[in-house]
């Protein structure tokens, strides 16, 4: 990824080739990103960096400048066109998201096959047509549908996609402490903990959340989630080896446009939140590998190519059905190389970015998961650990002010030491929440007003715990 970055800087002549290698031998030996090391030794200022990261879409003026074939875009326009009895050049450009004047050439030329055939129109001119298919029409789009069932926006090719994600690489996105301070203001993070994972986050590099259950583990993660700043493209779909690849996944990308962009955009391109995508017990190998579906004919990118240029988080990790070693291997090369390889059905192999801050998340111990080798591969291993009684109490008067109990220092007192010490059990950031709901349960089955009272936390205990 950072020769990619110093080699566009050169072909956009923002810099030369001699002033990449330099900067390239500079991070050898003082280590940074070659952005940051650019401006360092004052070869491109800190507004042209900003420039070029600036991402944008432009509107394909023609065909060629869709990189697809115009046969693709036919078989999509007489795919849309069968849901449709009459339908106008415009009804079509908006489902295939291409500009009105490329989707007026296939449907001409579509015409000409006598595919097509005009209904109708207010006036001569060619936007006003109303079109229907022919029964030609209607059979060829049967024909279609067996080979793909996909309808949708056009896709863009794999080269800009890849282009794409590599322009809005997750290593720029810098967080600040006031940021992080922002996003993690409702937990209870010890300053320790605080600073290593500032620096962990705005590397872009791997990070491992490790240390016992119940301490806020998956709840950082997310916080680190939120915090991820700025929008980027995401397509709707990518074309590889003439076979559809469904990117753009509304359950997991959140748009930042309910509406399609300007003519001047290219909307074949879904601008969103950086992605959070957070895959839990259920993950396994096929998750990470194309989705054909043999009824649709097409196909649904793997969760890591859904989470490029964001966050994709592995909660639970070593809880999953499959082997702990067998899906650490599968991530060395991505990891590594920051690059992922596809092979589709029909035997095609391809290429595509891993770019992406990924987070495992694990209460088991690392050694007992991991071999050295993986663990070396990992740059920031970050534990986190009970609370101390201190940060455990301000938890306990952060819940009861939340659900408007009173906090009595003498109950916390008296469950820390009847309890805690005397069965000695450490105490988890998760269990003022629990006990509290066992409060507040407990009140509204009874018909009374819930009190933080040493009852209430005696009999919280007893229903929490097993046996201690």
């Amino acid at each position: 990824m950072e020769t990619f970055i110093g080699e566009e800087l050169v072909r956009k002549n923002l810099i030369t080739e001699e002033q990449l290698q330099e900067a390239l031998e500079w991070q050898t030996i003082h280590g940074g990103r070659i952005g940051k090391n650019l401006v360092a030794l004052n070869f491109i200022t800190t507004e042209e960096l900003a420039s070029f990261f600036a991402t944008d879409t432009h509107a394909p003026r023609t065909i060629e400048d869709t990189g697809l074939e115009l046969s693709l875009i036919e078989d999509l326009v007489m795919k849309h066109a069968l849901y449709m009895s009459e339908f106008s050049l415009h009804d079509i450009a908006e489902r295939v998201k291409l500009p009105l004047s490329i989707v007026s050439k296939a449907m001409e030329k579509l015409r000409r096959e006598h595919l097509l055939e005009i209904k109708g129109a207010a006036q001569l001119a060619e936007f006003t047509y109303r079109f229907s298919l022919t029964e030609r029409g209607k059979a060829r789009s049967m024909e279609l549908f067996e080979i793909s069932r996909y309808v949708g926006p056009a896709p863009v090719t794999l080269n800009d996609y890849s282009q794409m994600v590599r322009a809005q690489t997750v290593k720029t996105a810098v967080v600040s402490d006031e940021s992080l301070k922002k996003a993690f203001s409702h937990l209870i993070v010890n300053e320790q903990l605080f600073k290593r994972l500032g620096p962990a986050v705005s590397s872009g590099k791997t990070i491992f959340l490790y240390g016992p259950a119940g301490n806020g583990k998956t709840a950082i993660a997310e916080a680190i989630g939120r915090i991820l700043p700025g929008s980027v493209y995401v397509p709707y779909a990518v074309v590889v080896g003439g076979q559809i690849i469904t990117v753009y996944d509304p359950v997991n990308h959140v748009t930042v446009r309910s509406e399609p962009g300007p003519d001047s955009l290219d909307n074949r391109w879904v601008l969103v939140k950086r992605p959070v995508i957070m895959a839990g017990g259920e993950l396994s190998l096929p998750a990470l590998d194309l989705n054909f579906n043999p009824i649709s004919k097409f196909y649904e990118a793997p969760l890591q190519m859904k989470a490029n240029n964001g966050l994709f988080v592995i909660d639970d990790f070593g809880r999953q059905q499959v082997d702990p070693m067998r899906l650490l291997n599968r991530w060395i090369v991505p990891l590594d190389r920051r690059k992922d390889f596809f092979t589709l059905h029909t035997g095609i192999k391809f290429e595509v970015p891993f770019d992406q801050l990924v987070v495992f998340s694990t209460n088991i111990e690392p050694k007992n998961l991991v071999d050295e080798a993986f663990l070396r591969r990992i740059r920031y291993k970050i534990k986190v650990d009970h609370p101390t009684v201190q940060e455990f109490e301000q938890i306990f008067r952060g819940l009861c002010a939340a659900n408007k109990l009173a906090f009595a220092k003498e109950v916390f007192d008296y469950l820390i030491e009847n309890y805690y010490t005397r069965f000695n059990v450490k105490p988890n950031a998760c269990h003022p929440r629990d006990i509290i709901d066992q409060i507040n349960d407990y009140a509204h089955h009874n018909g009374h007003r819930p009190e933080f009272t040493r009852e209430a936390v005696a009999m919280a205990w007893e229903n929490y715990f097993v046996e201690l």
